[in-house]
């Protein structure tokens, strides 16, 4: 089980940081993924960190979004910095894997939305 924490509405070039909880999972064993999704479209994965710290970003986020993990508090953040309209979403925390596409625990994630 995932909640996430942090969203908002920001400016575009501001910053959120993202927070999210996971239950029930031996979480330092997963590789974990911060997602995204916009209406009428599915889950996009825009930044993972596997269980030994490497991380991966989409392109359009790489060097304004930085995912972190801290597994004595199963947590998972996402610092996104410099946002811009585009990213505007409803950004959710799951585990990362081949089959990603069909993960089914979803959380109710965290509305992000950047506008002037």
């Amino acid at each position: 089980q995932f909640e996430e924490f942090g969203g908002g509405l920001v400016q575009p070039g501001g910053s959120l940081n993202l927070s999210c909880i996971a239950s029930g999972l031996r979480f330092s064993t997963y590789h974990l993924g911060w997602y995204r999704q916009v209406p009428g479209k599915g889950h996009e994965w825009v930044a993972i960190i596997s269980n030994d710290q490497t991380t991966r970003y989409i392109e359009s986020v790489k060097g304004r979004f930085t995912i972190s993990r801290d597994n004595a508090q199963n947590s998972l953040y996402l610092q996104m910095n410099n946002l811009e309209p585009e990213d505007t979403a409803v950004y959710s925390c799951n585990r990362f894997h081949s089959g990603w596409r069909d993960l089914q625990d979803w959380g109710r994630g965290t509305q992000v939305t950047v506008s002037e």
